[in-house]
């Protein structure tokens, strides 16, 4: 069996400690470096000849400067001989340019892949792509996690005898649905209209929620505009409570203050994103065992797909 060799770029230093260590792997050293040019300059401070590297880089604010540092670093394995170079992206920023929906785009999420490939990725491992097509972008194997047996084991221990789960949109309801069934309880939809990257339009709600205990599950929350428009749509329903779940927890533009300060009773996302912030209602789970766990099994050729079991 090849050596295990585990890098971690600059945008998530916590979570790739806490991955190597639910490995029992050292992580190896990498120098970034920046020019008077404004270039970049990776190298890789460990040998990594014939192992089985793995990146670790989520894309998170700058994400551009965190794309090509990745790009860089996989080409660094690659011209190092590496014998396997797997991608580990927590966050896949670019997942939400996955169509051509309006005239003369460029559709990012198709393009990054490549990019991706190009530089010298074998293999991507990541988690709750928000748009699950774009798993088909990529030439190259992608094991796609999601976050639904941590959230669910968070609020399992819960008196869930009047909750409800809610998808934002019928885009994500397969998923809630998926989370409901772990929790036995029913789903309801958002009948949601996205007028620009700032305003959308929730118009019903499609299920029972008046008098209901409300889980909010969604993929990420950036600005939070989904979720401001849906919170008044469900106590315009008759929502007892709510409380607001999600993968990615992005809080863009002071989305996590402002959350906070409504009536949710409390916030829960994962670790797949760094959060400076803290607040009394924030719950942040740690995804860094399932993806030690994934990457032990790649690494030794075992299924991946149990993790979801």
């Amino acid at each position: 069996m090849r050596e295990i060799a585990v890098f971690g770029g600059t945008s998530h230093p916590e979570l790739t400690a806490e991955i190597c260590a639910h490995l029992a792997v050292p992580q190896r050293p990498v120098s970034v470096k920046r020019f008077a040019n404004d270039c970049l300059e990776v190298q890789l401070q460990s040998n990594c000849r014939e192992r089985d590297v793995y990146l670790i880089q989520s894309l998170v604010r700058p994400v551009q400067e965190h794309l090509i540092e990745l790009l860089l670093t996989a080409d660094a394995a690659r011209g190092a001989s590496a014998a396997r170079v797997t991608a580990v992206i927590p966050h896949y920023a670019y997942a939400r340019s996955d169509k051509k929906d309006a005239p003369r785009i460029s559709i990012g999420g198709r393009l990054i892949a490549d990019l991706l490939v190009t530089a010298g990725v074998d293999r991507v491992l990541t988690l709750n792509l928000h748009a699950p097509q774009v798993h088909g972008f990529f030439s190259v194997p992608v094991d796609h996690l999601h976050a639904l047996r941590e959230l669910a084991g968070h609020f399992r221990p819960r008196d869930l005898s009047h909750a409800v789960v809610v998808s934002p949109d019928l885009g994500y309801a397969k998923s809630a649905a998926a989370f409901a069934r772990r929790l036995g309880l029913p789903v309801a939809a958002g009948a949601k209209e996205r007028v620009s990257d700032s305003e959308v339009h929730i118009t019903a709600i499609i299920g029972d929620v008046a008098g209901r205990d409300v889980i909010v599950l969604d993929d990420e929350i950036s600005r939070g505009t989904t979720v401001f428009e849906l919170l008044d749509r469900l106590y315009a329903d008759g929502a007892r409570s709510v409380a607001v779940a999600c993968t990615h927890g992005l809080f863009a533009d002071n989305a996590l203050d402002k959350l906070a300060a409504t009536d949710v009773t409390e916030i829960v996302c994962t670790n797949t994103a760094p959060i400076q912030a803290d607040h009394p209602k924030l719950t942040v789970l740690s995804v860094a065992p399932a993806l030690a766990e994934a990457i032990s099994r790649i690494h030794n050729g075992e299924s991946v797909s149990a993790l979801f079991d």
